[in-house]
């Protein structure tokens, strides 16, 4: 979607949105997303929405797509902001970049809706049985929903190929203390952040949390191929 798109649109288009209007559409999927956050983003330059007269934001359509996809790449994929602003240029120069972390090639419209699962659903999708999805829960490797989403449906059917193997969620329990250590980490190193209480700090401690959680996945990554290549006769 290339940029240049994002300023031909008339500011009086009745399809443009306003900032509390693409807040309504999105925060059920992205409760953390406030009006400073969208201001930060802008300030990074991974959206562009029109001005009207007045000065007022306006997000079309592609701007709502354009921004999900940060938002979703940031929540999943922990992607620090520079990367995926890497991605969106190399779009906007009409190359065909492959997607942060994927190794696949993907427009941003691609992921611009989240399907949603009910238990049932969730346990059909993936090939699961109730009592597995039942186990991760009390395992703590997925939160007890009535509604599940894309990630959740992910981590059941990484489960089941575990399961498998003889790997049962119990025998995972320890994830959930690694997770919680690392967000201690996290903490730790927002506090000089997390003081200042103004918008911008906050929108700032979030995106560097992502950052970090991207690191700190790199290492984890890398010390698990390094542990697999000692296994190879």
């Amino acid at each position: 979607m290339p940029r240049a798109a994002a300023h031909e649109r008339g500011s009086s288009s009745p399809s443009l949105l306003s900032i509390g209007q693409v807040l309504a559409r999105l925060t059920a999927e992205f409760p953390d997303l406030t009006p400073s956050k969208l201001r930060f983003l802008e300030e990074r330059q991974l959206i562009s929405p029109a001005r009207t007269e007045s000065g007022y934001r306006k997000f079309s359509s592609t701007d709502l797509d354009r921004l999900r996809f940060v938002l979703t790449m940031q929540r999943d994929h922990y992607l620090p902001l520079k990367v995926i602003r890497g991605y969106l240029d190399d779009l906007d120069a009409g190359r065909q970049p492959e997607l942060p972390g994927t190794g696949t090639v993907a427009a941003p419209s691609m992921l611009s809706t989240e399907r949603k699962y009910k238990r049932d659903e969730l346990v059909r999708e993936a090939g699961a049985s109730p009592q597995l999805l039942s186990d991760a829960v009390s395992s703590s490797l997925l939160v007890a929903s009535d509604v599940y989403g894309e990630d959740a449906l992910a981590v059941l059917r990484s489960l089941v190929e575990l399961q498998r193997t003889g790997i049962e969620p119990r025998h995972l329990r320890g994830f959930r203390a690694a997770a919680e250590r690392e967000l201690g980490l996290i903490e730790s190193a927002l506090i000089p952040v997390a003081r200042r209480k103004d918008a911008s700090s906050r929108a700032k401690a979030s995106d560097l949390a992502r950052e970090i959680a991207g690191q700190l996945e790199i290492v984890r990554s890398s010390l698990i191929r390094s542990a697999l290549s000692r296994l190879d006769p």
